[in-house]
């Protein structure tokens, strides 16, 4: 259903309007939680209708830095380009499902 791209700072905007949902994962290959949280977001990937733009903060910072990402991972939730929901950390799927589910379903936007 859904699709996992890496994404540069150069990219960013417009893979963030590419989908009208997108989870962007700013991360880095030294990141333990960030490699826990990777398969998550796959399998979310394979079951919700949604984008995931991977960011490595190593080598395209601008980006997270522009947006005051201070702690990774950091996922940003978009809806046709408005950031609609953040949360920083690796998380269970279960847990993962829930916020997404919630932002999905909010109908305050």
């Amino acid at each position: 259903m859904g699709e996992v791209r890496n994404v540069t700072d150069s990219e960013y905007d417009a893979a963030v309007n590419d989908s009208e949902w997108v989870i962007v994962d700013f991360w880095a290959p030294w990141c333990s939680p960030c490699k826990a949280i990777a398969p998550v977001l796959q399998a979310v990937s394979e079951e919700r209708d949604i984008l995931v733009a991977k960011v490595d903060t190593d080598s395209n910072s601008g980006t997270a830095g522009r947006l005051g990402v201070r702690s990774i991972p950091a996922l940003f939730m978009y809806r046709n380009g408005t950031i609609v929901g953040q949360k920083t950390g690796a998380m269970p799927k279960n847990a993962l499902l829930k916020w997404i589910d919630e932002l999905m379903t909010a109908d305050d936007f």
